[in-house]
């Protein structure tokens, strides 16, 4: 089970922490990521980390968002600064362990305002 917190209401230019911390080990998860959903728009990815920690950010976010892992504290985490309004939406985080053991938190609101 994952728990995703820290999102909120900042000004465009601002930075959020978003925390997701898993009821497992995430050290056994092959891939975490985060991942958004904006109004009228299709779930997208915001960023990912392997096991090995190695990172994968879309364009939209690259240079302003960090993705990283606590496996000791089984938390993942997001750091998002820059904040544009278009980064606003529900923020996903997940793990997969593998193609049957795949889970989803529940999703922290982020608003960013111009």
């Amino acid at each position: 089970q994952l728990q995703a917190s820290g999102g909120g209401l900042v000004q465009a230019g601002g930075s959020l922490r978003l925390s997701c911390t898993a009821s497992g080990k995430i050290s056994n998860a092959s891939t975490m990521g985060w991942y958004r959903q904006s109004p009228g728009k299709q779930r997208e990815l915001v960023a990912i980390i392997s096991r090995g920690g190695s990172t994968t950010y879309p364009d939209s976010v690259r240079g302003r968002f960090t993705i990283a892992r606590d496996n000791a504290k089984n938390t993942m985490y997001l750091q998002m600064n820059s904040l544009k309004p278009e980064d606003t939406g529900v923020y996903y985080c997940r793990a997969l362990y593998s193609l049957d053991i795949d889970y989803w938190g529940q999703g922290t609101q982020v608003t960013v305002s111009s």
